[in-house]
């Protein structure tokens, strides 16, 4: 039996790729979400409330589609 270290190596960069991907994205629309809040600090450059929750509907966007390619590449290949 032998392993395949080439292979081995692919597959974990791109498992470690796609996990900080999503984690980033999930973390953008939180970000874009705090928008709706009301700030305490005026002072601070925020983001509108439509560009904010447009912000977070575009990066769950893209989260959902890396985790659902990652089940087509899982279920179909």
């Amino acid at each position: 039996m032998t392993v395949h270290w080439g292979s081995l190596l692919a597959v974990f960069l791109v498992s470690l790729g796609s996990a900080v991907a999503v984690v980033a994205l999930v973390a953008t629309a939180l970000w874009g979400l705090s928008a709706r809040v009301v700030a305490a600090d005026a002072a601070a450059p925020r983001l509108s409330r439509g560009v904010g929750s447009a912000v977070a509907a575009a990066s769950l966007t893209a989260a959902a589609l890396v985790v659902v390619f990652g089940f087509w590449v899982i279920i179909v290949r």
